[in-house]
């Protein structure tokens, strides 16, 4: 697992640096994957948010060890924000299922 320092922001270089990656991978994943939009600046520059590096680092980990393509990792991101949505509707029909019995 890759230790992401504890900063608020980082530039797309430091990014870069702690993903191990060249910084135009980054601007290629920004404009290939929706998830990832870093903020930017007034004058332009990419502020990478922790989020924005754990997202980025779960992408590496699908394009470069599971050998996925562009569009098998889109779709894997997809397929597991479907999973993510429907366990958080489970969990709420659980509960409301415990106040109404």
């Amino acid at each position: 697992m890759v230790n992401i320092p504890d900063k608020l922001f980082w530039t797309i270089r430091e990014a870069a640096k702690i993903l191990e990656v060249p910084a135009y991978v980054l601007r290629y994943w920004e404009d290939k994957f929706s998830l990832v939009k870093p903020k930017r600046t007034e004058a332009g520059h990419r502020r990478y948010k922790k989020e924005d590096i754990e997202i980025l680092l779960y992408i590496k980990e699908l394009l470069y060890n599971k050998g996925l393509t562009i569009e098998g990792a889109k779709k894997h991101l997809r397929n597991k924000e479907k999973r993510t949505d429907l366990s958080e509707i489970k969990n709420e029909l659980k509960k409301i299922l415990e106040i109404l019995s």
